[in-house]
């Protein structure tokens, strides 16, 4: 032994470490089966927990106001359509007489004279059933079957 051993400064031999044996790393739970994070995992005799990507949760349907807006609706319309659908003026007049086209005349014009408080509509198509018009042309000088409200407004032949 050497004088720093017998005086003790000098530290006795360590032993050697043995071989290290490889680590194992676990991950996860073991017999764990790796499965998509958008699938839930199933554990007997609970139930899975929702997955923040699942679909968001559905709000029951309130049928009794669903049948409210469609009684309200159809209500709405039906009263729009008596509403709108009033007749503003007299029927179309049974009498006619024959007149003739003068120029720049148009059908339209010739109901608004000879029968002014009728819809002008009605009376267009009086004329073309009297007539047997297929389309609106007037050529000047035509004699033509139109109802009139007033045979004092139709000029003499």
């Amino acid at each position: 032994m050497s004088i720093l051993a017998e005086r003790g400064h000098v530290r006795p031999a360590t032993p050697v470490p043995a071989p290290l044996r490889p680590v194992r790393v676990l991950r996860g739970r073991r017999g764990e089966v790796h499965r998509p994070p958008t699938r839930a995992r199933v554990v007997a005799g609970r139930r899975p927990a929702g997955a923040p990507c699942a679909a968001p949760r559905r709000v029951p349907v309130r049928w009794p106001w669903l049948a409210a807006l469609a009684v309200a609706s159809c209500l709405m319309i039906t009263g729009l359509g008596l509403l709108g659908g009033e007749t503003s003026g007299a029927p179309v007049p049974e009498r006619t007489a024959t007149v003739s086209v003068g120029q720049g005349d148009t059908l339209a014009s010739l109901a608004a004279r000879f029968a002014p408080d009728s819809e002008p509509g009605a009376v267009v198509a009086r004329i073309k059933e009297l007539n047997r018009l297929d389309r609106a042309v007037l050529v000047p000088g035509l004699p033509l079957t139109v109802p009139v409200a007033d045979p004092a407004a139709v000029p003499a032949p």
